[in-house]
Parts: structure tokens; C-alpha cells; sequence
């Protein structure tokens, strides 16, 4: 057999990449490779259409085992993470029976946020009765004001119970660089919380305090790049200040949590994730060899993205945060939390949120993710891109390093500044399609509505108890759909629906491509669609638009033909109506001569020219 099985591998002799490349630049016919077979991502570096083994014959991630300093692969010899959920405490009882019904349905981590008004002995002890502290990860979220008066009380609850403290695993969520970044307001005493904090935390050595809360520069619109950078660069500030002020590293290492957000690029978050490990172990291990240990195992708690959420054709959150939740577990983070797909406009329910826990279980019960460490291991993509985003993330961290560290940026404003820069760009990509939402700028559910779904939330008022005036520039966290959501519910509450009308004449496969493609174009702003099989006339075309009274009427042909249609249908519509035509023919310039405004083709500008429309037709 084996010989049988080694004459077959002879018959197929080895192909160089010299010669892939000729195959196919032959088969772009002429085309420059270059220009055809490379992807210019937005994080700063170009990806190929295709790598092999010799492409990694320079990189040193591949030769990294798991567990191995410094652990690109993974921190641990297995790849089972915590399935976390997150209750906002509005009532401490039914928080408590919510936890201990959703402990019996899979969830081993909890997440609760509290009140201040719910920090006491009292409070903490109705809302953990009957949960086991030893087996189940507890996180803590409060305000900063009380944090420190909470960490207290919760271990004495503890020792009240009879626990081992050092079994106890979980984080309390001190953040140093919230109200910089979410606020815009200085916090010059954050090295003292910090150091009041690590004196608390000390009797709970599972226990994490100093969060990096990544997932923020997530939600505004960062490129993977810049959260990763921005990340390190967090996490080293609480590295350098604190060991400043006499606390050993592996002290403040131990303490370190960092929450990243997840994107919708499958792959490269995935090489994100394994980056984050690498280059965090290099930033401990440049400390001293001593701490290439256990000391340099990064800690992290992913959560899926709120820049990707819509309201519109909402279930499509399920896909995308199941494709997220696919990149971080696969990347072998330690716990993972999956947003409810409702969260963007109303409070989760007990569907969604069953929904969102049972994307993990999947995952875990029938797709055995958790039985393989790092299977994107040797895969010359995955590594090519870990390798590519580490040096990318690690220019923005020695960049934020000459700036004078992470506290000096984030109080000048300059990483909300590019991370909001980042925000507009991507809008705009929105605005032209090349950024896609599935059901919000793109393939459009024609019907649907959400005005009376959406659920007016009150604006929470400053935990510190007065108004919070920004000085500093603060990060920007409109969704990357709010653009075009508030364009359609402009349509939905003005109670005017402006019809769209398809003149579809001539060649029979352009003019039904660009109907459909002009009708996903007027839907994105919630018009109504009148589809045509065919006209045999400009003249019966216009009139059928007008007995219908449409508002816009598409004229939907191939480009030689607008030659002749297109001043024949604007001329006989004599202004009755908005006139379009569906493509960007060569004759466009004589068009425009003529008094034609409107094309709507792939680069058009959706978002600009549907709000033009909107003002035109007087929606409001």
C-alpha cells in the first residue's frame, strides 16, 4: 500500500509559484497580476490570492508548539472556553433567579452589572444565593466610584460561604481609560484606584481587576490593527505605572484582562487573537527571560461586535456573530460573550438570549470546536496574516509608546481621533457599498418595518453624579447601519412612501440585472419597488409609470441603447416624475448635456444620492 500510495504522489510532479503565476496571469488574459490577485485591506497591508510553504520559511510562529512561550498558538494545552452571559441587575431577585436558570442551560461564566444603590452586603448576598463561586467564573461591573467598596464585601460574602478564595476565578471591571476614551474627561487619579484596587483584590489571586477594554475602539468603527495596537499599548500602561509604584510584574500581569471586540473578518480575526497572545508575552517578556512564563499568558474575553448590529432585517445579527464567535474560538480565547441579535433597539428577551448562548453550544456540543487547539496552525494564510497584523499592531504600540504611553494619548484625544477617522472612513465605504451590511445597504428586506419595535431608552445619567462635559475628544459609537437606518425611518415617519417605477426595455438580461439591482438601490431608503417584465416603448413604459404615480421612474436597458432611450423617456416624462437611468453608459456626458441628473450604478454613493432624493420628494 504504501508503495502503491507513493507511486500516485510521483505522477503528479511539483509546481513552482512561477508557474501558478503564469497559469494565471494567462487566464486574466493580459491583466496584470498585481492587479488582479491582490486584496488591499484596510489595515494597512496587501494580501494575496494565494500563499505557500515557502512563505513561511521566515516567519517563527509555526514552529511555536501550544502552550509554548510566546504562546502564539495558545496559553493552554486545550481549547475549551468559558460560555459567558451578562445581566444588567435592575432587580438583585429576579438577577439571581435569571443566573441560576440560565447556570442549568449551558452559561459557565456571569457577567453582572450593577447599581450603586445595590452595593451592599445585602445586595451581593441575594444575588448570589445558591451559586457556587468555585464553579462558575463571576464577573463584576459597577461604577468606579464603588468598586472599591464592593471588592470588600464581596469577600467577606465569600469567606461567609465556606469557599476556597483561591478557587474563586473571575474579574471585577475597573477600566483606567474609560472616562477618556467613552467620556472625553481626564482621570489623573487613576494610578491610586488602580493600586487601592490590586490591595483589594489581593486575597482572590484568580481574581482580575485591570481591564483593557479593546472592545470599545471595537464598537466605534477601529480597524483590527488599531484595536489590537491601542490594546497593547492599554495593557502595558497598567504594566509600566504599576510596577512604578512597587508591585512586581508577574503582580500586575496576573491582573490583566483584556476584552476585545470581534469583527466580521473571519480570518483575520482569528490571526488577531493569536497575535494579541504573541506580542502580549513580548511585551512581558521584555521585562526580564524570568517572566517568559506563565507570567506572559494574556487573558482574554472576547464579545461580538455592536458596529456590525442592525435594525433592519435584524436575524442577520445571528449570522454575523455566529461567524465572529466562530473566529474567537477558534483562536482559543479563554470565554466568549455573544451579544443577543435584538440588542441594537430593544431589551433582550429570553429568546434572544437563548438564541445567543445556543451559538456557542453549537459550536462547542455539535461542532467540537473545543477539542482542537489552534487548528488555523500551518495554514500559510492564517499565519501569513497573525504575522502581518502583529507588525501593523505593533508600529500603532510603539507609536503610542513615543507619544509618552497610553495615558498621554488617550488624554490628548489622539487615539480617539484616529479611531474615529477610522468611524467615517468606514461610513463612507458604507455609503458606497464597498463596506457591506446584509439587509441594510445591501439586498434590502422591500417590506419591512421597525418604527414600532424600537424601544426610546432613557440616556443613563453620570454614575459620578454630575453632568459629564467632555474636554477630550470622546470615541464616536454610531453602528456602521445608523446612517441608513435613520435615512429609512425617515421614509418609514414621514408617511410618505415614494414610489419607485422599473422601464425596463430593450436587451432582456441588462434590463432585468439592472432592475434588480436598482431596486435593492431605492429600497436601502425603504421606497416602494414596481417591478416590469417589459416594455415595447419608451411612450407605454412612461405612461404605465404614471398611472401607477410613481416618484422616480428607473430606465433599466443596456448602455448601447441609452443612447436612444434615455433622451426619449426624459424628454416624454417632461418632468412628471425623477427620472434615472440604471448604469453609467459611455454616453453619459451626452446625457448630462441633455438635462439627465440621476445614474445609479456600483459606484454610486448610495447613502448621498438617496438622502438627495429624500429632500427632494420631501421626506423628513
Amino acid at each position: 500500500m504504501a508503495n502503491e500510495k507513493e507511486r500516485l504522489f510521483t505522477a503528479f510532479p511539483p509546481v513552482s509559484t512561477e508557474d501558478w503565476i503564469a497559469k494565471i496571469t494567462a487566464d486574466l488574459k493580459g491583466v496584470p497580476f498585481e492587479k488582479k490577485m491582490f486584496w488591499h485591506t484596510t489595515e494597512g497591508f496587501d494580501v494575496r490570492a494565494f500563499y505557500r510553504r515557502e512563505d513561511l520559511k521566515d516567519l517563527k510562529t509555526p514552529t511555536v508548539m501550544p502552550a509554548e512561550y510566546p504562546y502564539v498558538r495558545s496559553t493552554r494545552m486545550d481549547n475549551e472556553w468559558l460560555v459567558r452571559q451578562d445581566i444588567d441587575v435592575k432587580d438583585l431577585k429576579a438577577a439571581n433567579e435569571k443566573a441560576l436558570d440560565v447556570l442549568g442551560k449551558g452559561v459557565t461564566s456571569l457577567g453582572f452589572k450593577l447599581k450603586r444603590d445595590q452595593v451592599s452586603a445585602e445586595g451581593i448576598a441575594t444575588l448570589l444565593r445558591g451559586i457556587e463561586p468555585e464553579a462558575v467564573e463571576l464577573n463584576f461591573t459597577c461604577c468606579h466610584r464603588v468598586i472599591e467598596q464592593f471588592i470588600p464585601l464581596y469577600i467577606d460574602y465569600l469567606k461567609s460561604c465556606g469557599v476556597n478564595l483561591a478557587n474563586c476565578r473571575g474579574s471585577f471591571n475597573y477600566d483606567a481609560f474609560k472616562k477618556q476614551l467613552v467620556k472625553g474627561m481626564p482621570n489623573a487619579q487613576w494610578i491610586d484606584q488602580a493600586k487601592n484596587l490590586m490591595e483589594a483584590v489581593k486575597p482572590l489571586p484568580q481574581y482580575r481587576v485591570l481591564n483593557v477594554n479593546a472592545y470599545v475602539l471595537n464598537n466605534a468603527g477601529a480597524y483590527i490593527t488599531q484595536e489590537l495596537g491601542y490594546a497593547l499599548a492599554w495593557g502595558a500602561e497598567y504594566l509600566d505605572k504599576l510596577t512604578d509604584t512597587g508591585y512586581s510584574v508577574p503582580e500586575v500581569a496576573s491582573r490583566i484582562k483584556f476584552n476585545f471586540g470581534i469583527g466580521a473578518n473571519y480570518f483575520m480575526e482569528l490571526a488577531k487573537f493569536r497575535a494579541a497572545r504573541w506580542l502580549w508575552a513580548e511585551i512581558v517578556g521584555a521585562y526580564g527571560d524570568q517572566y517568559k512564563n506563565e507570567t506572559a499568558k494574556i487573558h482574554q474575553h472576547a464579545r461580538t461586535s455592536e458596529w456590525n448590529q442592525t435594525i433592519y432585517d435584524a436575524y442577520v445579527n445571528l449570522l454575523r456573530s455566529q461567524t465572529e464567535t466562530m473566529s474567537a474560538a477558534l483562536a482559543g480565547v479563554d470565554s466568549i460573550t455573544v451579544l443577543p441579535f435584538d440588542k441594537p433597539y430593544k431589551e433582550s428577551d429570553d429568546f434572544s438570549e437563548r438564541i445567543a448562548r445556543n451559538q456557542q453550544l453549537l459550536l462547542m456540543e455539535e461542532s467540537h470546536f473545543d477539542k482542537v487547539v489552534d487548528p488555523g496552525a500551518g495554514s500559510y494564510y492564517i499565519e501569513e496574516l497573525t504575522n502581518r497584523i502583529a507588525e501593523q499592531a505593533w508600529g500603532i504600540f510603539l507609536g503610542v509608546n513615543d507619544e509618552g504611553g497610553f495615558t498621554a494619548a488617550a488624554e490628548a484625544g489622539s487615539v480617539q481621533k484616529v479611531v474615529n477617522a477610522s468611524n467615517i472612513k468606514r461610513h463612507q465605504a458604507m455609503g458606497t457599498r464597498k463596506e457591506i451590511l446584509l439587509g441594510t445597504n445591501q439586498f434590502p428586506n422591500f417590506n419591512e418595518v421597525v418604527a414600532d419595535k424600537i424601544e426610546i431608552r432613557e440616556k443613563a445619567a453620570c454614575c459620578e453624579g454630575h453632568d459629564c462635559d467632555a474636554t477630550i475628544e470622546k470615541l464616536n459609537f454610531d453602528r456602521g447601519a445608523s446612517d441608513f437606518e435613520a435615512l429609512r425611518l425617515s421614509t418609514e415617519r414621514s408617511g410618505k412612501q415614494p414610489k419607485v417605477f422599473m422601464l425596463t426595455i430593450g436587451n432582456l438580461a441588462m434590463r432585468l440585472a439592472r432592475s434588480q439591482f436598482s431596486g435593492n438601490f431605492f429600497a436601502c431608503a425603504g421606497y416602494k419597488i414596481i417591478d416590469n417584465l417589459g416594455f415595447e416603448t419608451v411612450q407605454t413604459g412612461v405612461d404605465a409609470a404614471m398611472e401607477a404615480k410613481a416618484d422616480i421612474v428607473v430606465l433599466c436597458s443596456s448602455d448601447d441603447e441609452y443612447e436612444q432611450f434615455a433622451p426619449e423617456a426624459f424628454e416624454y416624462l417632461n418632468g412628471r416624475a425623477q427620472f434615472v437611468v440604471a448604469g453609467n453608459p459611455a454616453c453619459t456626458d451626452m446625457l448630462k448635456e441633455k438635462g439627465i441628473k440621476h445614474f445609479c450604478h456600483v459606484r454610486s454613493n448610495v447613502l448621498e444620492m438617496l438622502r438627495e432624493f429624500n429632500q427632494t420628494l420631501g421626506v423628513n
